[in-house]
């Protein structure tokens, strides 16, 4: 499975539309439509999907530690 699968299975079971997380992103939904059909998303990208998802985004290095992603890791 894709990262691109994965962030529609996310949307789906978070029942959010794509044209919700479009305007999130500050994006058209074409835009959008274009990074899930090349699965060409930033680290940025990553970030503010998992925010609008309300998830969390990390590396786990084992079940101790992980190191965890979020809005603040993003350059202004």
């Amino acid at each position: 499975m894709g990262i691109s699968d994965k962030i529609k299975a996310l949307l789906k079971i978070k029942g959010k539309k794509m044209n919700e997380l479009a305007e999130y992103l500050g994006m058209g939904k074409q835009s959008l439509s274009n990074k899930f059909s090349r699965g060409s998303f930033s680290a940025e990208d990553l970030i503010k999907i998992s925010s609008f998802l309300n998830c969390t985004l990390a590396f786990e290095i084992d079940e101790k530690q992980k190191i965890i992603l979020d809005e603040s890791d993003i350059r202004e």
